[in-house]
């Protein structure tokens, strides 16, 4: 049998899914975790990206410039859902107060990026061939070595089919593509020609670190993220206030119509927009909901909101360790912002107090970032 290129990568995988999957039912006993389908994310369970560790630490740290960037003046605010449209892990609402901080006013974009890449020579996880030895630390013990021909450089790119389909399976909608990069965003044969302002893509927490440092910067914790995404209003559910994201004029760039074969347009646009599209948020930040998701410093953590409930936490710097019962093997970085795959019905991806999460080596086609600086 001659496998296509989009079964071969999921059969690889799938050594991951199937002996994860024999380990989630105990763990689901000893905590309860309720994953609501009407809010799934449009790449919830996804597996990693199963490839080699890309260190920061060769690259040199260099000096800050606040450039392209608003000064957030630090404050007290309630972190997480006030409502009731929140997934599990944005409750219970508690207080945090962050200091003030220097932020990206847009997403980092393919043409920063680029001179990032230029200036260092760096190469991107998705760029570089898997190694056994790395994938095989996010496995059970025992678990077998897929065959050689699998191990290759890939990324993942957003397939919508081509009717609609049930909503269980991300898989269905994401292909892990040989050769898709941040220089190749739909694989080989795409490119960045007339993409110099769209978010990069297919980059890793690694490389979004690796970014951060050479521009003497930092990513966000996940509370200075959030703080600065409600530009001053107080538990609202985006970055705007309360008015449905389909309601007035395009606020961001989101999904309109039936997730994930059939998109309306009605925000111009089908795919990723150019940084800065739409209007920015109260304290001149764009595109902090919708358009590509954003990694975060933090590890993520399904319980860590419940640990703090009870108390007022400065300048939160997220939970010591990685703990998603969905996912017990793999380790999982947050991300925020949601994307231009979020939409009503569905994700929701967009609300200010939305968490995903997803493996530090992981990238994928609507996945960028931003950073921040204390100085």
């Amino acid at each position: 049998m001659v496998m296509s290129t989009k079964q071969a990568p999921f059969i690889f995988c799938s050594v991951l899914c199937l002996t994860v999957s024999c380990k989630q039912e105990s763990a689901l006993e000893e905590k309860t975790v309720v994953v609501d389908e009407a809010r799934a994310s449009c790449h919830e369970s996804m597996p990693s990206r199963f490839t080699t560790t890309v260190k920061s630490d060769s690259i040199k740290k260099g000096e800050v410039s606040h450039e392209g960037m608003v000064w957030i003046k630090g404050g007290a605010f309630y972190m997480g859902a006030a409502d009731t449209e929140g997934r599990q892990d944005e409750y219970p609402l508690h207080q945090v107060k962050v200091d003030g901080f220097w932020m990206d006013v847009t997403e980092v974009t393919n043409a920063q990026f680029a001179s990032f890449v230029e200036a260092t020579g760096y190469v991107t996880t998705a760029e570089r061939v898997p190694e056994w030895e790395e994938i095989r630390k996010q496995l059970p013990p025992g678990t077998p070595k897929p065959a050689d021909s699998l191990f290759v450089a890939a990324s993942l790119v957003f397939t919508p089919p081509a009717h609609a389909i049930t909503l269980q399976d991300a898989r269905q909608w994401w292909s892990w593509t040989k050769g898709a990069s941040w220089r190749h965003p739909q694989g080989p044969g795409s490119n960045l020609e007339g993409k110099e302002q769209h978010p990069v893509v297919h980059v890793s927490w690694d490389d979004a670190v690796a970014y951060a440092t050479w521009a003497g910067k930092r990513l966000p914790t996940e509370a200075e993220w959030e703080f600065a995404a409600r530009g001053g209003i107080e538990n609202q559910p985006y970055p705007w206030g309360t008015e449905a994201i389909e309601k007035g004029k395009p606020k961001s760039n989101t999904w309109q119509g039936q997730f994930p074969n059939q998109n309306s347009n009605w925000d111009k646009h089908t795919g990723i927009a150019s940084v800065s599209s739409y209007a920015p948020n109260a304290y001149g930040l764009y595109d902090m909901a919708g358009n590509v998701w954003e990694w975060c410093a933090d590890w993520y953590d399904a319980e860590y909101y419940i640990s703090l409930k009870e108390q007022v936490s400065y300048n939160p710097n997220g939970p010591a360790r990685s703990n998603d019962p969905t996912e017990a093997y793999v380790p999982k970085k947050v991300m925020r912002g949601g994307s231009f795959l979020c939409n009503d019905s569905y994700c929701k991806g967009y609300r200010a107090s939305a968490r995903m999460k997803s493996s530090p080596d992981t990238g994928l086609e609507h996945t960028g970032f931003r950073c921040v600086s204390s100085l």
